[in-house]
């Protein structure tokens, strides 16, 4: 089967544009491009490349999806507020298709060789909190807070992406490559709250890789929960909580102070009753937007994207090089691109 069609319209969607706009400017009718689209025509190679220049990609990139087993538009785990447009998930979730196939690539002259690997469990068989348990003893993670969780996801050869969503309702979503787990977060989002969108994350890769679950939302979040605080560590912290009280667990746990609330309250440390008092007192201050001590905790970006491309540069490969094998138009931002030198004088 042919996927140049797919190619077409997934990278059309991620780039945000109609089939008018991009026909407009591919110079192409939109009848023809609907064509391309639904593999109904083939277009030439000037008029393919057309189409590639204004969708930042390769004619060879869209043509190589072709190749691939499987194709090109998977859903994508998402992690997102319900009243966001179906138009902006839709745009983010063909852009991680995006990243997948230009990773694809990439991994044809670069291999990653993990320290840790992401496990992956039946649901029906493990609960979330379980395998939370499960996967912080087989990284052999330290008992209490996880420090620095971008690096962890990376060891264990996740590629963690991120960017600006241009919206604050959609957190983060993963897929896997193959044996290798993705994952594209807002860049917009305060860092305790990337941090609970990556662990929820990781918990969709762990549980739900090929299981399909009407409660993968509630399972993901149970997963995150315990992975971020273990129950048996935090669960003597969680009495008599007070706004200061969960401020300073704040700042120990890397996670915001709402989520913290909800762990004590899963965990049976407060009654409803005192629930809603916390919430109604982060309400009156203004807390429940805008959080404080948020800008305390220790940042968390990603280093394995820059790395694969430093490593094809250590092997001889420049920077327009790099961008091609990955797919990318030449001139294109990407994540990949290797960090430039910058020459001083002795």
């Amino acid at each position: 089967m042919n996927y140049l069609g797919e190619a077409l319209m997934t990278a059309r969607r991620a780039r945000g544009l109609t089939q008018e706009e991009l026909a407009i400017m591919a110079g192409v009718t939109q009848a023809a491009l609907s064509r391309y689209e639904h593999d109904q025509r083939e277009p030439d190679e000037d008029v393919l490349a057309a189409l590639a220049g204004a969708l930042g990609v390769t004619a060879d990139f869209l043509r190589g999806t072709g190749r691939v087993n499987g194709a090109m538009a998977i859903d994508a785990h998402m992690r997102r507020q319900a009243t966001v447009k179906p138009t902006i998930w839709r745009r983010l979730e063909a852009k991680l298709n995006m990243y997948r196939m230009h990773t694809r690539h990439l991994f044809e002259e670069v291999s990653l060789h993990a320290d840790q690997r992401i496990p992956t469990f039946d649901p029906i068989d493990v609960d979330p909190a379980a395998a939370a348990r499960l996967v912080r003893m087989q990284w052999r993670l330290p008992t209490g807070p996880v420090r620095h969780l971008v690096r962890w996801l990376e060891a264990a050869g996740c590629l963690v992406l991120e960017e600006d969503f241009g919206t604050p309702r959609i957190d983060g979503l993963s897929q896997w490559i193959g044996d290798h787990p993705i994952m594209l977060i807002n860049l917009r989002a305060p860092t305790d709250r990337k941090r609970l969108t990556l662990s929820h994350e990781l918990g969709h890769l762990v549980l739900h890789s090929s299981h399909v679950s009407p409660e993968i939302e509630r399972e993901a979040n149970a997963f995150a929960a315990e992975f971020l605080m273990p129950g048996d560590v935090i669960r003597p912290q969680l009495r008599q909580l007070s706004l200061g009280r969960l401020v300073d667990l704040k700042r120990e746990w890397g996670v915001s102070m709402q989520a913290i609330i909800e762990r004590a309250s899963s965990l049976g440390t407060i009654q409803p009753t005192a629930r809603t008092n916390l919430y109604k007192q982060l309400s009156a201050k203004g807390w429940r937007t805008q959080e404080p001590a948020s800008d305390e905790i220790a940042p968390e970006h990603p280093h394995l994207p820059s790395s694969i491309g430093t490593m094809l540069s250590e092997k001889g490969f420049t920077a327009q090089q790099i961008a091609a094998i990955a797919g990318f138009d030449e001139g294109e931002e990407h994540p990949f691109r290797p960090p430039s030198r910058i020459l001083r004088a002795v």
